[in-house]
């Protein structure tokens, strides 16, 4: 019976793409076409690395190209990633559910045998169930061995990394990362090379850093060429290695031994090396269906703290309540630095021009919001926590989300808990806790009963608390303790909650040759 229930889902679903005649309404005129999407999204990405999120805007941006696709579209400046870290954020991305759902609360490793739950639908299955083409180029992160690489989990062709370019040792390394050494080092996965896939095989292990952005270019203008002379919808997924380290933009010189490059210069550099990427993808869909593509630019987290010179900048956002008492306060924490992600949706004739949007979103909103926008609907058994932005992107409105809860992903409690709620202005803390900073501090766990508390509209920072004795607080409290128990209960009572392996075995790590060291492909 489950097998029939499947297909008879499966057929509704291709039945309801087949019959989708009327995609956007835009004043009189009605497109018939089936939009094409392109998702990038940057790694450890900060709010202010966005030239035109900068305050002092005379500075010199290192995003033009941004910049003019923001003055062109719309820029969202109160979006948010699903998670502050890279698994559990790609995961609720791609199934628009929290980790306490999907089942992935916390990054996969290198010899990870597992990955996102196969009880799990992604946006590219629904979308190729629904005729588009679908492609995917960059970092995957969830789960690289048989059925969970990207090509069984809904994607017709894959170029890319199975994790960040951090996890694994290469003869050309980039910033912040040791080579292959034969002797291997203890700050660096010197056992497994990096591996570049193609599809389901390796094609290059270790794989070249200076050379990425190229491929992933020229890869992704052949993806949107191809999808244009077959006249079939495409959606094209793209996660950056950029801003993750190693950086190493293309244009580089010889690396530097001591003193370290000037501050800020390398992360500038790998700025408008993605910057210059994204140009290129924003013109190849000029060019092909301008005014039938959407791209969404947006970031898997906050930058992390931890790499120094080579992280980038949360902007106003700087989680001082947290900095003051120790620890970063942007990747893998629940302050606004962690999560708060540069964002910007472009679609000539659809998107409003140079319009700027406040409404509380985030990536979790990606899924149902293209699954409408291509007039398909999502799997009717599923409880989903992202909202159509529709609305937001195609008519100004700012209605968001009433109530968006963050995730721990690794600085405080335990992994996947929702321990951050926002609620309009204000945003309650029930449990607080720093990452490693630059510096090395790290903030303690702390558990806050009643919560913190903080009004955002007067303080980005995060620096000062709301009076618990004041009608604000109380009003706000109740508000948000309210919304947390519903959803609570709802993830409780979710009849199809998913479970991650999170097994590591050293034979699963991705690998072509193991006769030779760092599993080369060849002894050269």
């Amino acid at each position: 019976i489950g097998c029939v229930s499947q297909l008879l889902l499966f057929g509704t679903l291709l039945f309801s793409g087949l019959l989708y005649h009327a995609v956007i309404q835009n004043g009189n005129m009605t497109s018939t076409r089936r939009p094409n999407f392109i998702i990038i999204l940057a790694d450890d990405i900060g709010w202010g690395d966005l030239g035109a999120n900068q305050q002092e805007r005379q500075k010199l941006s290192n995003t033009p190209n941004l910049d003019l696709m923001a003055q062109e579209g719309m820029r969202l400046t109160d979006f948010h990633s699903p998670a502050s870290t890279c698994s559990p954020s790609r995961a609720a991305l791609l199934t628009g559910r929290h980790g306490l759902r999907n089942g992935v609360t916390h990054n996969f490793a290198v010899g990870s045998v597992g990955g996102l739950p196969l009880s799990e639908t992604t946006l590219a299955e629904i979308l190729h169930q629904n005729g588009y083409y679908t492609a995917m180029i960059g970092k995957w992160h969830l789960g690289h061995n048989g059925p969970y690489s990207p090509t069984n989990r809904g994607f017709d062709y894959y170029l890319g990394i199975p994790y960040s370019n951090d996890m694994g040792c290469t003869d050309q390394p980039g910033y912040d990362i040791p080579p292959c050494l034969p002797s291997g080092h203890s700050s660096c996965y010197s056992k497994v090379a990096l591996p570049l896939f193609e599809n389901e095989t390796i094609v290059e292990q270790p794989l070249d850093l200076w050379r990425l952005t190229q491929r992933y270019t020229s890869t992704a203008l052949d993806v949107i060429l191809k999808a244009r002379k077959q006249a079939q919808p495409f959606l094209l997924y793209m996660a950056l290695a950029h801003m993750h380290v190693p950086l190493s933009p293309h244009f580089h010189v010889p690396l530097p031994s001591a003193p370290h490059p000037s501050e800020g210069a390398v992360y500038a550099a790998s700025l408008r090396d993605m910057d210059e990427l994204v140009g290129a993808i924003k013109n190849a869909s000029d060019a092909s269906e301008k005014d039938n593509t959407l791209i969404w630019f947006t970031g898997d987290n906050g930058p992390w703290d931890q790499k120094c010179l080579y992280s980038g900048s949360v902007g106003p956002f700087q989680g001082k309540w947290q900095t003051s008492r120790g620890g970063g306060s942007a990747k893998r924490t629940t302050w606004e630095g962690g999560h708060r992600v540069p964002t910007v949706a472009y679609w000539p004739g659809r998107v409003p021009a140079n319009s700027t949007s406040s409404a509380l979103l985030s990536g979790l909103d990606i899924f149902p919001t293209l699954l409408s926008l291509a007039g398909v609907k999502p799997l009717p058994d599923r409880r989903y926590d992202g909202m159509d932005a529709t609305d937001v992107l195609l008519h100004g409105t700012e209605t968001g989300h009433k109530f968006l809860f963050h995730p721990n992903s690794g600085a405080a409690g335990k992994y996947g808990d929702l321990q951050t709620v926002r609620m309009g202005r204000h945003k309650a803390f029930y449990i607080t806790g720093g990452a490693e900073a630059c510096s090395g501090s790290t903030g303690k766990e702390e558990l806050h009963d009643p919560p913190l508390i903080f009004d955002l509209s007067q303080d980005k920072a995060e620096e000062t608390t709301l009076d618990p004795t004041t009608e604000e607080y109380r009003e706000a409290e109740e508000r948000g303790r309210r919304a947390r128990e519903v959803l609570l209960y709802d993830i409780a009572t979710d009849p199809l909650l998913s479970t991650a392996d999170y097994t590591t075995d050293q034979s699963a790590a991705p690998c072509c040759d193991r006769r030779h060291a760092s599993c080369r492909c060849s002894s050269g």
